[in-house]
């Protein structure tokens, strides 16, 4: 199939709590980004409220793909707009249906291709927007309120699944123990924070799946914490954090550097709203120097949700003649398939 002749991409993106746009040029410069949060609107609830969800990205998403366009230059016609790329899955159904709806609008307005994008290989692209030439294969650990993956690249668009939580995921584990700790959501920078100042071998809790492997499990770590801090209730809650923290990073830095070790990966890229965690940061690092191989820890703007990885991924599958009709519909569920 041909391969199109596309160049600057809007990319659009709802899938939980993050109403953004962002357009980006040649699938690696990004003109503009513009990401609206919900975090206050869900804060009171202690976690992302579906339907309030949903109702707030048909409020913001008209303001926010203005002020997107507006800074590229554009304007409501879609003046040198050449596609739409929009997050179709996975995620929560009714803030997804409001992209894809605005996105199927805009192309069929401006008569644009349209694609839809898996919302997990957008975070894969996030990384090439800061450095495009990582050198392959790469490994990746995404890790997010939804998912905790290990997954190996062997070039753009081209990946294989290497291992997945089989319970809660990293961030889900930090929302749930930072609500138990009331420390308040979102749970991971609230828990980052605080462990900064405890100490993090003041329990000694369990590592999830000892032995070899590339899956994660932190539903039982979680209930450890949970007794803990039941039968010890006057214990630091700076300490408690720090030591989970540590528990969690622990078998995520692990895992990432058997991956890498065992497919010759020529880098550690993180990504995912985890990847923003202060100390997985500074372990990634220190367990790549020491391996030889490249760490790649996006800026905090691209771990979290942004349209411009969307933008990204949807430019490369463009390339690749794969537009997507104007019939597509919303994937609450969708996989990460492997690639090649």
């Amino acid at each position: 199939m041909a391969r199109s002749t596309v160049t600057r991409v809007l990319g659009i993106e709802t899938s939980c709590d993050e109403t953004a746009a962002s357009v980006v040029d040649g699938g690696s410069v990004i003109v503009s980004s513009v990401v609206s949060s919900q975090v206050d609107l869900h804060a009171r609830y202690g976690g992302v409220v579906p339907e309030l969800a949903g109702r707030a990205h048909v409020e913001l998403l008209t303001p926010v793909l203005a002020e997107a366009l507006a800074l590229a230059g554009s304007d409501p016609s879609g003046s040198g707009i050449d596609a739409i790329a929009v997050t179709n899955g996975p995620g929560l159904i009714g803030s997804l249906l409001v992209g894809v709806a605005e996105a199927k609008a805009l192309a069929l307005a401006w008569r644009v291709p349209l694609v839809g994008v898996n919302h997990l290989e957008a975070h894969l692209f996030a990384s090439l927007l800061e450095q495009p030439d990582l050198g392959w294969p790469l490994a990746v650990l995404l890790v997010s309120g939804g998912h905790t993956l290990l997954i190996e690249v062997s070039e753009p668009g081209r990946y294989r699944l290497l291992g997945g939580t089989i319970d809660d995921a990293a961030g889900e584990a930090f929302d749930k123990v930072a609500r138990f700790l009331g420390l308040g959501y979102p749970g991971g920078p609230a828990i980052d924070e605080i462990a900064e100042e405890g100490d993090p071998h003041a329990f000694s809790f369990p590592r999830s799946l000892p032995g070899g492997g590339y899956d994660f499990s932190f539903s039982g770590l979680k209930t450890s914490v949970v007794n803990t801090v039941r039968k010890h209730p006057d214990s630091s809650t700076a300490d408690v954090a720090a030591s989970f923290r540590l528990a969690v990073v622990d078998v995520l830095v692990a895992r990432a550097r058997a991956a890498a070790a065992d497919i010759g990966a020529k880098a550690l890229c993180l990504a995912g709203g985890v990847a923003a965690n202060a100390l997985l940061r500074r372990r990634i690092e220190e367990a790549c120097a020491e391996d030889g191989i490249g760490a790649f820890l996006p800026s905090r703007a691209l771990c979290t949700d942004n349209a411009a990885m969307v933008a990204a991924a949807g430019w490369w599958r463009l390339h690749h003649g794969e537009a997507s009709p104007l019939t597509l519909g919303a994937d609450p569920n969708l996989r990460l398939v492997s690639t090649g």
